[in-house]
């Protein structure tokens, strides 16, 4: 497995990027035959440090476990035990998720993502009525939009802690959205169904 560590504002010191390859790989080893790659990040904010991983443990597949305390070490520990415990909840589900990817086919379709920030004169100028209703494009990327249930698709919201999913419904084959709704509950779209 592929691991990146990187810091911000936190020296990396090489215990501490050995501590995190063992584990990521108890964690990968346990629950997947293989992970592809992971990337941690260590951050630190006042007087406690961060840590984000981000694993990618099969085509389609990427989990997020994010962790604080006032050491680095300590804050790995919270960040692997955060994923280590999505894993086990949805365990059975991963593992024949991601041997089923194998023998998927390929997404039903790409596209592009896109991350927008506001336009500050058109900002300002919502105040005056405008409306603010442009943005300039921050950064772009691939996307795959993945064949899959809406069980999986809710499951793999939930290991990435992404606020929302774009992906093609395995049984009708139209493009559907599940979020997490402000209440906690996840919210589907799909603009194909009947009602």
């Amino acid at each position: 497995m592929k691991i990146n560590v990187s810091g911000k504002q936190v020296e990396l010191s090489s215990a501490l990027q050995t501590r995190v390859a063992d584990q990521l790989g108890t964690i990968a080893g346990k629950y997947f035959d293989h992970a592809l790659e992971a990337h941690v990040t260590f951050g630190r904010a006042r007087s406690f440090f961060t840590c984000d991983i981000n694993l990618h443990a099969a085509r389609g597949l990427t989990l997020r476990g994010e962790g604080e305390a006032a050491d680095a070490n300590t804050a790995l520990d919270d960040a692997a035990e955060h994923l280590a415990k999505r894993l086990r909840r949805y365990r059975r589900r991963v593992n024949e998720h991601a041997r089923d990817l194998a023998t998927r086919e390929r997404p039903v379709a790409t596209g592009r993502q896109y991350v927008l920030r506001p336009d500050e004169e058109e900002t300002a100028g919502a105040e005056d009525g405008t409306n603010g209703l442009h943005a300039t494009v921050i950064a772009e990327s691939p996307a795959e939009i993945a064949r899959l249930s809406v069980g999986e698709a809710v499951m793999r919201l939930d290991l990435a802690d992404q606020p929302a999913l774009v992906f093609a419904n395995i049984t009708t084959g139209t493009i559907n959205v599940v979020y997490r709704r402000s209440d906690g509950h996840i919210g589907w779209i799909d603009p194909g169904g009947s009602g």
